[in-house]
């Protein structure tokens, strides 16, 4: 486990996560989450606290877990993190990892449609 206070330690993997996994601005991170820039600052800065339902919208916009952030996990992948496919998207950064995203949607879709003919 990381040393230190949890708020402390989610300011440090908030920061971590938006900048050196997605490599957003926390303009980005806050479009993303739904929140405005000054809220992801505040909360970078340890100025804030963000309540259960922020936390889950930043860990949700990062697709990291919310133990990541709290400083309770090592790993910010998410529960999936065991199937190779996973691990692979989770070391992707911002627009790959829309790209991605948008790519197994659509594989999903036409799946879907194959299945009702």
């Amino acid at each position: 486990m990381p040393e230190g206070k949890p708020s402390d330690i989610f300011q440090k993997r908030l920061k971590t996560a938006r900048e050196e996994l997605r490599k957003w601005s926390q303009g980005e991170l806050g479009a993303k989450a739904g929140l405005p820039p000054t809220s992801i600052a505040h909360f970078e800065a340890g100025a804030r606290k963000p309540s259960f339902d922020t936390l889950r919208k930043l860990a949700n916009a990062l697709d990291v877990t919310t133990d990541y952030l709290l400083g309770r996990s090592h790993d910010p992948g998410l529960a999936e993190a065991g199937d190779p496919l996973y691990r692979d998207v989770g070391k992707l950064t911002g627009n790959d990892r829309e790209l991605a995203r948008d790519f197994l949607e659509m594989l999903a879709k036409r799946s879907e449609e194959k299945q009702k003919k």
